[in-house]
């Protein structure tokens, strides 16, 4: 049967594997998945790396040994991926989940396993076919120069291993959105927390007319929390001409309602369950 809702690997496939590593993505590719999505930063040299939160999480990451002896930045974890080097980030395990955290009852650990670059992750999911989801980690106490530059070095990756054609960027910070080259998808990333009256996350776009906002700023594609995901949400935003991935769902009677709610995109940190799910979702 051919699926007609996009499978998306969240951070790879992290109820399964390590988020945002290599192991993980490598993992949601044999799962068979449209497309994998992933968050990345931007290092202290510029380099763009995986992770998800902008402050390195101890519940993803763990110290090994500073990247230079003497180092004054040492320990890492707790510092922003802005003020460290390629080097330093190198030094982490993101391959082992804190006890006790949700995910780390179903997440086979990979101990040893280091934070990859997007340059790497590239190189890795090429072959296959499948697209890149890229969510870029800002927020809205960026300077707009900043953005630009982050942006900037994204696409350069992107351009640079010939997945630009594959790839979309994602943000909820929807200036990302906004200074992305149009030959890239744009996806305006929603949540009920950016929706708030006096929200800085739409670009000044107003929260109680957020499609209208997110065409505004060039957005190519709605991707809205499960919890906000309603049939006329959906209707809403396929008349503006926006399809929509939905995440991040995990229960298979959501992945099911959802697809016929008609969503284009269901993203899950277990695409093992939502394979089975799809394949038998009415058309």
């Amino acid at each position: 049967m051919i699926r007609t809702v996009e499978l998306h690997g969240h951070r790879g496939a992290r109820g399964l594997l390590p988020e945002n590593t290599l192991p993980g993505f490598a993992h949601a590719l044999d799962l068979g998945v449209d497309a994998v999505e992933l968050d990345v930063g931007l290092s202290a040299d510029g380099v763009v790396v995986l992770g998800h939160d902008q402050l390195l999480s101890a519940v993803t990451l763990a110290d090994t040994a500073p990247a230079w002896p003497g180092d004054p930045a040492f320990p890492y974890v707790g510092k922003a991926v802005r003020d460290l080097g390629l080097a330093q980030l190198k030094t982490l395990d993101a391959g082992v989940r804190r006890a006790g955290d949700a995910f780390a009852g179903t997440q086979r650990a990979m101990p040893g396993t280091p934070i990859p670059t997007l340059a790497e992750v590239c190189t890795l999911v090429e072959p296959s076919g499948v697209e890149l989801a890229v969510e870029l980690k800002t927020d809205p106490s960026w300077p707009d120069a900043d953005i630009s530059r982050f942006v900037a070095a994204v696409v350069e990756v992107l351009h640079g291993s010939g997945l630009g054609a594959r790839s979309r960027l994602l943000a909820f910070d929807w200036r990302v959105l906004a200074c992305t080259p149009r030959e890239f998808g744009r996806v305006a990333l929603v949540e009920r927390k950016t929706l708030v009256p006096g929200s800085r996350w739409l670009a000044g776009g107003p929260p109680r007319d957020f499609l209208a906002a997110a065409l505004a700023v060039g957005a190519t594609a709605l991707s809205p929390e499960h919890a906000l995901t309603t049939p006329g949400l959906v209707d809403d935003a396929h008349a503006a001409g926006l399809p929509v991935a939905v995440w991040t769902v995990n229960e298979p009677e959501d992945m099911a309602r959802l697809a016929k709610f008609g969503v284009d995109a269901i993203v899950t940190d277990y695409p093992d369950i939502a394979a089975e799910v799809l394949a038998t979702a009415p058309a």
